[in-house]
């Protein structure tokens, strides 16, 4: 089939996570719920962290614009694929692709960066407490989000145009529940060396550098509170970074182990139930795991559901 240039004809089709017609309600159902929750959980989160005053804190200033950014992250998915289990269609138009990619992109980089800012500011409050307010100040907490939101959107939208530059056949389907960057290349008809080598240079600077920006921060924080004399003291530096330290790994775990998969199996339907974990499963659990085992965050919640006054 010749390579197709009519874009605004162009569609992509969507296979989604399963097939058979029987399973369709029930996976409705399930990412329906999935998808509510996270976006409730979220915005609860950044409800709580705005209305007390006590959470005005660069801890929770970051908390509350990672809460923002995995409620984004997940609506630039679940809708669609909500949308096309309902009308049983799997079409996505070329628009919408190129749209669900740079947005993805987008928010998959912001969530990496601002994990790793909060590294960088359990660093700075575990291994120089004396000096915390000095340091994260209002100047420098907006400013680190401000790079990391200047870096994902200059990101997003390279890939964005390195997959306008490429042509395409029609009927082409994508083995996802949603516009997988890769997955729409592989599907080119032109050559796509020089998207493969952005891609990939993508790949090692916004995904090794933070990580091992995440790791030496960590390391440091260990050997802090290893010198910490007393139990008491150590339990308590360890639980301040004990949420953040849940989530990296969820994300990163997950991320991980999708590209593992991908790289052993040829299977691409099971690539696409393995990305639920860190495209829903993970954002959907973040606010569950910062309110669970955070006092003040749970503390807040109670006012805002006008309970628990009296203790907090």
């Amino acid at each position: 089939m010749e390579p197709g240039n009519d874009t605004q004809r162009l569609e992509f089709l969507l296979l989604g996570l399963a097939e058979d017609p029987e399973l369709q309600p029930f996976l409705f159902g399930l990412f329906l719920s999935m998808y509510l929750v996270t976006v409730l959980g979220n915005l609860l989160i950044i409800l709580a962290t705005i209305s007390d005053s006590h959470l005005h804190t660069p801890m929770y200033f970051f908390l509350s614009n990672l809460s923002f950014v995995d409620a984004c992250f997940t609506s630039t998915t679940i809708p669609k694929m909500l949308v096309n289990i309902q009308t049983q269609s799997k079409a996505i138009p070329y628009a919408g692709c190129i749209t669900q990619i740079h947005f993805f992109v987008l928010f998959t980089g912001l969530d990496d960066l601002l994990l790793t800012v909060m590294a960088y500011d359990q660093f700075v409050a575990i291994c120089h407490p004396l000096h915390y307010m000095v340091i994260m100040n209002c100047r420098v907490c907006g400013l680190l989000v401000l790079v990391s939101w200047v870096v994902s959107v200059l990101h997003a939208l390279l890939q964005s145009l390195m997959v306008l530059r490429l042509s395409f056949c029609t009927d082409l389907e994508i083995p996802h529940f949603f516009c997988e960057l890769n997955q729409v290349v592989q599907r080119a008809c032109s050559d796509t060396f020089l998207n493969e080598v952005v891609i990939y240079f993508a790949v090692v600077f916004l995904g090794g550098v933070p990580l091992t920006v995440i790791l030496y921060s960590y390391h440091k924080i260990v050997s802090s509170i290893r010198a910490i004399s007393s139990a008491q003291g150590k339990y308590k530096a360890f639980s301040t970074c004990a949420s953040h330290l849940s989530v990296v790994s969820l994300f990163y775990g997950t991320c991980l182990g999708v590209y593992l998969s991908s790289a052993v199996t040829q299977n691409s339907h099971s690539t696409a139930t393995a990305s639920v974990m860190y495209t829903v499963v993970t954002p959907m659990l973040n606010p569950f795991i910062y309110s669970l085992r955070n006092k003040d965050i749970k503390c807040a919640l109670r006012r805002i559901c006008g309970t628990g006054r009296q203790k907090c």
